[in-house]
């Protein structure tokens, strides 16, 4: 276990009122701060009923205490938790006097940063703490908690043993040469490494769709005015959260609605209707609909399927933008175009829909998991994060690159299978630097 000599200390509960607030303390000074704040270290796990004193002996606050001994406990660590009112004075009071005690406020995610530091969580796990928290759906939250439980660091050691195997059995024959205990053929060498490939394979067609899963995706509605936009946001949406009127230009700033579809969270933004205006209002939420159409990981571009004009004057997209971008016909209620997937005149998709009537709108949900590369597996999707899928992609080049080298050049081939596990071990944390550490945990909240 790593020996870390600073005692940490922070607000487990968020900021503001409520009915508990929490002060977490991690550290070799607990016991210490215990006896000061409560007069004695209670008993480990069980709860206890105290005043909390102040250095006078005043009591602060009163409330349970739980104490959980080293090395059964979140961090590794001595762990103390005071468990009092939530008001902003009474925590506030309490981490002044935690401080004052030895104990200093912990950086965002310290704690479970320890918890990695002392071996109680490999890196996959701690990550996947920060996405169950973040967590915008059911379906995100059940696949972090797998990750968080080790099933993905489980398939990750599954696979860098098969590695390790094969590379040992490699290794063998580089170093007894001359009489090989065990020879290399080029048949067995082929069938591991096949074998290697499809389960890498495998992790990573469980690990994209994984990853949109963790962190959301981003789409954005566009058009020219009052081709429905508004009304879009609202059907996909269930509720009336854009105002939807036949005034053009009504939407002039951004207007965001998160939708759940499918388990996949997806921030929805509606934005001014693109046309050349000179009221400086409307200017600027062209300008702002433009920006955001230019970070968006899909673009619905909604066409007035009952004005023949709408469609001729459409912009084409930039070259390279196209993958970006879903044709929408709307108002198809009008124009008698069938509901549901539908083309462009060059062939090119898009789907039909009424928007305010909701006809068409499970088509164009399902058009838009396509678009984004979600495929709903259920309970088979792994929780990653776009590291995870740099080193699994890096991994899978090495593979190849190594089967190119059966039967040529063992060493070549003993190389890039060590590189595979190398990249692997990134993923759990057996293989890291002190910045990646830095960059990870520094996106958890304070007191996690």
């Amino acid at each position: 276990m790593t020996q870390l000599l600073d005692t940490i200390t922070a607000r487990a509960t968020p900021p503001g009122t409520g009915g508990i607030g929490i002060v977490r303390v991690s550290g070799p000074q607990v016991r210490a701060i215990a006896r000061s704040v409560l007069g004695s270290v209670p008993r480990p796990r069980q709860a206890t009923v105290s005043p909390f004193l102040d250095g006078t002996g005043d009591p602060l606050d009163y409330g349970l205490a739980f104490f959980y001994k080293a090395p059964a406990s979140y961090t590794g660590e001595d762990v103390l938790e005071l468990h009092g009112h939530g008001g902003v004075i009474v925590i506030d009071q309490m981490l002044a006097r935690v401080t004052a005690l030895g104990a200093r406020l912990a950086r965002p995610g310290e704690f479970t940063e320890r918890a990695f530091l002392n071996g109680k969580l490999d890196l996959a796990q701690a990550e996947a703490v920060a996405d169950l928290i973040d967590s915008q759906t059911t379906a995100a939250a059940r696949c972090a908690l797998r990750s968080l439980k080790g099933e993905f660091s489980q398939q990750i050691g599954c696979l860098s043993k098969i590695i390790g195997e094969f590379r040992m059995y490699v290794e063998a024959n580089i170093d007894f040469s001359d009489e090989p205990v065990v020879p290399l053929e080029s048949a067995q060498a082929q069938e591991r490494m096949e074998k290697a490939k499809a389960q890498l394979s495998k992790l990573l067609d469980r690990a994209r769709p994984g990853a949109l899963l963790a962190r959301g995706a981003s789409v954005v509605l566009s058009g020219a005015p009052n081709v429905g936009k508004s009304s879009l946001l609202n059907a996909l949406a269930r509720m009336e959260r854009a105002i939807v009127s036949a005034i053009p230009g009504t939407t002039r700033d951004l207007i965001e609605a998160t939708v759940d579809i499918d388990g996949l969270a997806v921030c929805l933004t509606d934005t001014a209707g693109l046309r050349n205006s000179v009221d400086e209002i409307e200017v600027e939420g062209v300008r702002r609909a433009s920006a955001a159409i230019e970070t968006a990981d899909l673009v619905l571009e909604l066409i007035d399927d009952s004005d023949p004009m709408d469609l001729a004057n459409r912009v084409e997209p930039q070259a390279g933008d196209e993958r970006a971008h879903l044709f929408v016909f709307n108002k198809c209620d009008l124009s008698g175009r069938p509901f549901g997937p539908a083309k462009m005149g060059d062939g090119r998709s898009g789907v039909a829909i009424c928007a305010t009537t909701g006809q068409g709108i499970a088509s164009l949900e399902q058009a838009i998991k396509i678009r984004l590369g979600y495929v709903d597996k259920g309970e088979d999707l792994i929780m990653a994060r776009r590291r995870h899928l740099d080193a699994l992609e890096r991994a899978m080049d090495h593979l190849n690159k190594a089967q190119d080298h059966i039967g040529i050049a063992l060493e070549l081939l003993a190389e890039e299978l060590r590189l595979v596990q190398q990249a692997l071990g990134e993923i759990t944390g057996e293989v890291t630097v002190d910045d990646l550490l830095g960059e990870i945990f520094s996106t958890f909240c304070i007191g996690k």
